[in-house]
């Protein structure tokens, strides 16, 4: 019988102890002992959220598919579990088997936000793991990372063994294969990351040297010994369909953010949002055929008891397949109380036709995001959004029944200007007068928007990379302008403003665009009591200012200051399909107003075609 490795005594004191007793809908048991390979899969915040993210469902599925490999999962403690856990000297545990971290062959952290970066380190510290990855011996699982962070891995290069750049479903099966090899083998833990630098994808930060110029960029980043590559490839899975995918979810026991079945329709996106890194990591676009993502859907649902699915893709609206699903859905669960949701849609794309197809299930707010207020600043940064279509798109939102509207825009982009900021309160404004242009029984209510404004951070990868952000203060005053604006329109009453922290967005882009200097900066912050920064209510600038100053380290460095075309990037060593050339000359675009066509119109050549696959195919030539 498994035994909790908290007592109910310690569990009757924190908050949600269902976060920490495993054993939910759907988990996998296996017997340790009959695995070579143990991999405890780790999302660096609390259970809640992590359970809501799709690509730990993925890999939890595909790595249990195998007999010689039992995955398991943590989440990061919450602060009273996290005192608990210190006080007494508990190791943090993996859900399934309740078994210390520290005991597993790998511990794989899934890096989605910049702002989780001390709470890796909790992970490490509350497992009893070194947390520096040069003290570990043969006894200490391997540490690997993977997610979109890790397109710039270097300020955690001090905490792991190894980085997956890509997609997992590529090159983990020939990973552990190596490792199963080595296992028996009774070489040195070095042993095994040379040869794992040779896997496709695999980063391994202690086989590479930087050197700087005197100026603090880099001046040279390259490989400590033969045969490990200069360059390390982004993989990518090139059909969809055939890719493995979870028909038994984990279903959570107490809510998740984000608590649906969740059905991937695509991978990838056309648009080429030049602020946007998932559209040029994830590219080429691959689609999944309509077929399989029936029977999955079925599946999926029929084995979880959820009432709503989501559609998931970076844009909806572009899977061509879009009114297929959305009807077999309606038709095969009609009367079954399934709700569909429908996010990352294009405003101008978004059909009348679907929408009137789920207009009978219950309505929840539309989400939309022009991303810029003004025409001129949607050109430069490549949105491909008419105002035109915009209010077009909005008419039929409300024609099929929806009055509550979100709209998603971002605040210091470059080139912007305050008529550009102003330009997003009568944007909205005009959405409202839509609304109220429409019949009277045609209507549901008042209409809602809410405005959400983020603040522009210039992400590796993107058209972007080179250009400099703003001090808070200049934040601040961006949003203030909007909030001034939206008072004075005359659909005031309808429209609501909410805004991001400054702070926050100033220290995202110091780990965005930062270099392995910042190791001992985030180490030293999670020693001060920095953790769960992505929490509004748990972070504390303070923190990092002191440690800033200590560490000799200034972050004006990495965001204020716009780059030189021939800047050695910290992320220069990695692949990922899209070449620096395509992207300054996107760069170069954006300075002038220049717009660039979609991936279906037309092939910018932006490098992802190599992969041979997706909707570069139906460009070639």
């Amino acid at each position: 019988m498994r035994k909790l490795a908290l007592s109910d005594e310690i569990l009757l004191t924190v908050e949600k102890p269902a976060r920490y007793i495993g054993n939910e809908i759907n988990a996998v048991m296996k017997n340790p002992k009959d695995v070579d390979i143990r991999f405890c899969m780790c999302f660096p915040d609390v259970y809640e959220i992590g359970m809501s993210h799709l690509g730990i469902q993925i890999l939890y599925d595909m790595f249990n598919r195998r007999e010689d490999v039992y995955c398991e999962r943590v989440y990061s403690p919450w602060t009273d579990l996290h005192r608990i856990l210190k006080e007494r000297e508990i190791p943090l545990f993996a859900l399934e088997t309740q078994h210390p971290v520290r005991d597993f062959d790998f511990l794989g952290i899934t890096i989605q936000y910049e702002m989780c970066y001390t709470n890796i380190v909790q992970i490490l510290d509350l497992s009893m793991i070194p947390i520096a990855a040069e003290d570990r011996t043969r006894e200490d699982p391997f540490v690997i990372g993977g997610g979109p962070c890790v397109y710039n891995p270097e300020p955690l290069a001090d905490f792991f063994d190894l980085f997956y750049i890509g997609e997992g479903e590529t090159s983990y099966d020939a990973l552990f294969e190596l490792y199963k090899d080595w296992k028996v083998s009774g070489k040195s833990r070095k042993d095994f990351l040379r040869q794992a630098a040779r896997v496709p994808g695999i980063y391994v930060p202690s086989l590479y040297q930087v050197t700087y110029q005197k100026d603090g960029t880099i001046a040279k980043f390259l490989p400590k010994e033969e045969g490990v590559p200069a360059k390390v490839e982004k993989q990518a899975v090139i059909c969809m369909t055939e890719a493995p995918y979870p028909k038994k979810p984990l279903v959570p026991f107490i809510q998740a953010a984000q608590d649906r079945a969740v059905l991937e329709i695509q991978r990838g996106c056309i648009r080429g949002c030049r602020f946007c890194q998932a559209g040029m990591i994830y590219r080429p676009t691959r689609e999944k055929d309509v077929e399989e993502l029936k029977r999955q859907a079925y599946d999926i649902l029929k084995n979880t008891g959820y009432d709503e699915i989501s559609l998931s893709s970076l844009s909806s609206s572009d899977y061509s397949g879009l009114k297929e699903i959305v009807t077999y859905l309606m038709e095969e669960f009609k009367g079954k109380g399934v709700n569909i949701s429908l996010p990352s849609l294009r405003i101008d794309a978004f059909s009348l036709d679907v929408m009137e197809k789920v207009q009978d299930i219950k309505k929840s707010s539309l989400t939309f995001a022009p991303e810029a207020g003004s025409q001129r600043l949607r050109d430069v940064i490549n949105k491909g959004l008419s105002e035109e279509t915009i209010l077009e798109g909005a008419k039929a939102a409300f024609y099929g029944g929806w009055q509550k509207v979100k709209l998603y825009f971002m605040l210091g982009l470059p080139k912007e200007t305050k008529e550009d900021r102003e330009a997003i309160a009568e944007l909205a404004n005009r959405i409202a007068v839509c609304y109220y242009e429409i019949p009277k029984e045609r209507r549901n209510g008042k209409c809602q928007i809410t405005i959400s404004t983020s603040f522009f951070v210039p992400k590796p990868f993107t058209p972007f990379q080179w250009a400099g952000m703003h001090p808070v203060r200049h934040y601040l005053d961006c949003a203030k302008t909007v909030n001034e604006a939206v008072k004075s329109q005359l659909n005031k009453k309808s429209i609501r403003y909410n805004w991001h922290e400054a702070d926050v967005t100033v220290l995202e882009g110091v780990f965005a665009r930062g270099d392995r200097k910042l190791g001992r900066a985030i180490l030293k912050a999670y020693e001060k009591g920095s953790l769960f920064d992505a929490w509004s209510d748990k972070f504390d600038n303070g923190i990092w200012m002191d440690v800033f100053a200590e560490t000799g380290i200034d972050p004006d460095f990495y965001t204020l200051r716009e780059r030189t075309e021939d800047e050695v990037f910290p992320w220069d060593f990695i692949d990922a399909g899209v070449t620096k050339t395509f992207l300054r000359r996107e760069y170069e675009n954006a300075l002038a107003g220049k717009m660039t066509k979609n991936c279906r119109d037309f092939c910018s050549g932006c490098g992802a075609a190599k992969y041979q696959g997706g909707v570069c195919v139906e460009n070639k030539g």
